[in-house]
């Protein structure tokens, strides 16, 4: 973004004065999204891209978890902070932020510029946390210290017509190099200024007809603003606040304002940003860091190795031809280390420091190795060839420093060589492995650091992507009702003493990932978790998690085949007892007229699915689980073991049994199995 095109935005953010920051998140490294709720109600993400964009927008956008430690530093100062102002910096290509809450000010300066950064300050604009440390020549971002934003430049709206006049006839560049740089308008902004006064570009600045050009500037910085995308060759081209007299022929699409034409071009782009997060973990990830399987890193590991070699070769030949060098220029190298010597012995090192600048075949000195970097002669005789010499060394002892570079640099090539060869061969194995795995039916194994959140907890996926979970012991009940659950979930339990509380989300859910992870084969679903969904919950919803609220009670192993589950809304369920009870760990009075659903049939299916790209077995009803699993199976209350149940999934599917177990509810019967344990290539039994 422009000077310009922030100038747009901080005026059409102004509207959201007054709103308060519900939450942050940084769901990519470059990327920040403040969740503003607006005074008339509804919730609205404030996008900042450092050194690319900021923009406003309603859509869709998967967020991570566990926040990253910039979000958690956000969200402990700006959470619920009212939004009091949005400034541009003169000019710049800098926005401020300033929100104030009971603890005092906050300003969030957004800078739009290079590699771009994002800084917390307080009021007195003490950096409390930049996106980035960064060290510039005038200005360091860094905790602690005072933000200083970038040397300030011109502001084209602020000039008088006299001091513009002045900036343009004293100019020693022609008038677009003058508009462009010297007011920080950009090219693209000149050059329709140029074209809209109907004067050149290439004009010099004494010949302009400054008054024109200067009505011209001032309608430009001073107009009503709103959104134009430019098109080309099918795509979107470039985007303006308004209409650039040089692109007034151009196909475009119109918007009442900058935010919106900004979030229809890279809208979609910076929603994937968790995606491309993870998938980019993926491509680097490194111990204890993301989830890969065995091949992707032996992969990585491989490039790595031929890139060093390749390296490797490169310095062996440097060393060896700048040693050669030297034994070449024998007499002119020995002159410089004459010359050197001499002078240090009778003026000193400060002295002889000065007087190199004025010597073109001594590049620098370095009085604490007694060395300095001198330059050798090329064909013409000019200098060239760049060698550090050691002053204390004769002319054989210097080029014999570099002989002895290159010969270490081969020895590691020689290292390395070995290395790429085990690679190799221990990438050929794990492919082999690979296909053997892939003719038996077993997922790729991925190792990751951590469990997905939900994995915490008993866990389903119901019709129109809901997530259900349920706590597994009194502290998991707990936590499902005091961190999980919100306005709009249902609380479901089975009519069972020690059931577990169960939370089905309103908002919160699955939905289908339209770029899975190479390693998810194509009989596997693959889906994301995000925090909202499209579908609402109804009766035939509530129904089916009834059926899992049961299986996850005492009454899959009591005998029994069919059972009861009501369900009320959060504000139902209480941790408040009445004068003289007492409420225990993991239980909760639940007050005012519940649903019930009578005679469940306790059946559950089994299916293979990915979530975020992690293999995962899931249990949820049967007809859900046929519905959108390849390979599954379909289960009831039986005789079989969980545990060998289990084991024989295991060896079917090559999931961890540590990952299965917690998903079989007890012990069980298979009534129906569709490829999931008796696994062919066509995915028939």
């Amino acid at each position: 973004m422009s000077g310009l095109d922030l100038r747009a935005i901080s005026s059409e953010l102004s509207s959201f004065i007054g709103a308060h920051c519900k939450k942050c998140y940084q769901p990519h490294y470059e990327q920040v999204v403040l969740r503003i709720r607006a005074k008339d109600g509804g919730n609205t993400d404030l996008v900042l891209v450092r050194g690319k964009r900021i923009y406003t927008s309603k859509r869709d956008r998967p967020m991570p978890q566990n926040p990253a430690p910039f979000a958690m530093v956000l969200r402990k100062n700006l959470s619920n902070a009212r939004l009091k102002g949005v400034d541009q910096l003169g000019f710049d290509r800098v926005l401020k932020f300033t929100f104030e809450t009971a603890h005092g000010k906050f300003h969030l300066y957004v800078e739009v510029f290079r590699d771009g950064n994002i800084i917390l300050t307080d009021g007195e604009d003490t950096i409390i946390q930049p996106l980035t440390h960064a060290t510039y020549a005038d200005r360091t971002l860094k905790k602690g210290v005072t933000y200083l934003p970038p040397p300030a430049t011109l502001d084209p709206s602020a000039l008088s017509l006299e001091d513009f006049t002045k900036l343009i006839t004293e100019s020693d560049r022609n008038l677009g190099r003058t508009l462009g740089g010297m007011l920080n308008l950009g090219g693209a902004v000149a050059d329709a200024l140029c074209d809209h006064s109907g004067i050149s570009r290439d004009s010099e600045p004494e010949t302009v007809d400054c008054s024109t050009l200067y009505d011209s500037l001032q309608q430009m910085v001073n107009s009503e603003w709103a959104g134009h995308l430019f098109l080309k060759d099918g795509g979107i081209d470039q985007a303006w606040p308004l209409v650039l007299s040089t692109l007034k022929d151009r196909e475009r699409k119109d918007f009442p304002t900058l935010c919106e034409a900004v979030d229809e071009w890279m809208g979609v782009h910076d929603s994937h940003a968790l995606a491309r997060r993870e998938s980019e973990a993926l491509d680097i990830a490194a111990p204890g860091r993301g989830h890969s399987t065995d091949i992707e890193r032996l992969e990585r590991r491989l490039a790595q190795q031929e890139k060093a070699l390749e390296g490797f070769g490169s310095k062996v030949e440097k060393q060896q031809s700048l040693g050669h060098a030297i034994k070449n220029e024998w007499t002119h190298v020995e002159g410089l280390l004459t010359q050197v010597n001499e002078a240090i012995n009778s003026s000193g090192f400060d002295e002889v420091k000065k007087a190199i600048k004025n010597i073109e075949w001594i590049k620098s000195i370095d009085p604490k190795n007694r060395s300095f970097v001198g330059l050798l002669p090329d064909e013409d005789g000019s200098p060239k060839v760049q060698v550090t010499l050691y002053m204390d060394d004769t002319v054989h002892q210097n080029a014999q420093r570099y002989f002895d570079a290159g010969r270490k640099q081969k020895d590691k090539s020689a290292g390395a060589i070995q290395a790429l060869d085990d690679t190799k061969k221990t990438l050929a194995g794990a492919r082999k492995k690979e296909a053997k795995r892939e003719a038996s039916g077993q997922v790729a194994r991925v190792k990751r650091a951590k469990r997905l959140w939900f994995e915490n907890h008993r866990w389903t996926m119901l019709p129109g992507g809901h997530l259900m979970i349920g706590g597994r012991d009194a502290k998991g009940n707990d936590g499902i009702v005091k961190k999980h659950m919100s306005l709009g979930d249902r609380y479901l339990h089975a009519d069972l003493h020690g059931a577990p509380s169960c939370s089905l989300r309103n908002n919160q859910g699955f939905k289908v990932d339209e770029q899975p992870p190479a390693h998810i084969g194509e009989d596997i679903p693959a889906f994301r978790l995000v925090d909202k969904i499209e579908s609402e919950l109804d009766d035939d919803i509530t129904e089916k998690a009834a059926i899992m609220a049961l299986s996850w009670s005492r009454a899959w192993n009591s005998g029994g085949a069919h059972g009861t589950v009501f369900w009320v809304k959060p504000g139902q369920v209480s941790k408040s007892a009445e004068t003289g009870e007492y409420i225990g760990k993991g239980a909760f009075v639940i007050r005012g007229q519940r649903t019930w659903y009578k005679d469940i049939d306790l059946r559950l299916g089994l299916g293979l699915v990915a979530i975020n790209g992690i293999p995962l077995l899931m249990a949820s009803t049967p007809e859900m689980i046929a519905e959108i699993c390849l390979r599954y199976i379909i289960i009831s209350p039986g005789r079989e073991k969980k545990e060998m149940l289990a084991n024989r999934i295991y060896k079917a599917t090559g999931l961890s049994v540590d990952d299965i177990l917690p998903i079989i509810p007890g012990n069980a019967e298979v009534i129906e199995d569709h490829g999931l344990i008796k696994f062919s290539k066509e995915g028939k039994n």
